[in-house]
């Protein structure tokens, strides 16, 4: 994807080698951790927990059950856009900012911008608690912030098999669309259902959360048309088929259990990808809708 024209977002921290604690703790086990998702989808959204179901497994295979997230240190802040991977990074929310900049903008709306936290390891959030690179890229509501820690794109590409420029941009794209979502309301209107309903229920809700959020990141997709490369749509629907919950479930050694998914099977977030990229429209992705999602 041709960026390179964009100078990064001005909306960005770095918050270095990060340190106290993470999301672990000792022993609970693999049920223990699984236990747990819904309460960490209802404060963190998106990438940020794909490899939560697969990594947690292939820690409990490897360790037995046991085990604890290591942390240490003294966090320190450093230079947004040191390493390529961030500029990268800042661009595409650059590129993003500009397209929901004008979408809201033609319906008589204001965008506000998310901000951009890069970490090294582990981070405290303002307002979502600490989370760990093993969690992945997330979208914190309380404070409107994505968090990366970029080593996810190596993670991507090596033991994923999702690589391109475009994949990672896909990435950042779907973290854009929560922080949409947080915007219009939808995200609060989800937890608070999320709220009453059983754990099968709110991960059924937290699916179409994220389906959501695939098409919006194709939908920014389908408004930088010319900026794209040969390849790129394939890249976006290999990276979203590989982080699809069967998928990770299966290559986990995992039966894939439908009720447990938390953001779709690779066919859904590649359908409702594809479909913001084909349609360009945000009105198109209502995951909400009755019978949208199957």
């Amino acid at each position: 994807m041709r960026l390179d024209d964009l100078d990064p977002s001005k909306n960005a921290r770095d918050h270095g080698r990060g340190g106290g604690g993470g999301m672990g703790g000792g022993g609970g086990g693999l049920g223990l951790l699984l236990s747990f998702l819904p309460m960490l989808l209802g404060r963190k959204m998106g990438c940020g927990t794909i490899l939560l179901i697969g990594g947690a497994i292939a820690l409990f295979m490897m360790f037995g059950g046991g085990g604890a997230m290591l942390g240490g240190g003294t966090q320190t802040a450093g230079t947004a856009y040191d390493t390529a991977e961030e500029q990268f990074a800042g661009r595409v929310l650059t590129s993003t900012e500009q397209t929901w900049s004008r979408l809201f903008a033609a319906n008589g709306q204001q965008y506000r911008p998310t901000t951009i936290n890069f970490y090294d390891g582990n981070v405290s959030s303002q307002g979502c608690g600490s989370a760990s690179s093993a969690a992945g890229p997330f979208y914190c509501p309380a404070d409107q912030g994505i968090y990366l820690d970029t080593s996810f794109f190596r993670e991507m590409s090596t033991r994923m098999g999702a690589k391109g420029d475009f994949a990672q941009a896909y990435v950042i794209a779907h973290e854009v669309g929560h922080h949409i979502q947080n915007l219009t309301g939808v995200a609060n209107q989800v937890r608070q259902a999320q709220s009453r309903a059983s754990k099968a229920e709110g991960n059924a809700l937290q699916v179409r959360m994220e389906l959501q959020a695939d098409c919006y990141a194709g939908v920014w997709a389908a408004q930088n048309a010319e900026r794209m490369e040969p390849g790129d749509v394939e890249e976006g629907l290999n990276a979203a088929h590989a982080i699809g919950d069967d998928t990770l479930m299966r290559n986990a050694g995992q039966r894939p259990i439908e009720s447990m998914f938390t953001h779709g099977s690779s066919e859904q977030r590649m359908t409702w990808l594809r479909k913001g990229m084909q349609t360009g429209d945000p009105a198109a992705c209502d995951t909400f809708a009755r019978g949208a999602v199957r």
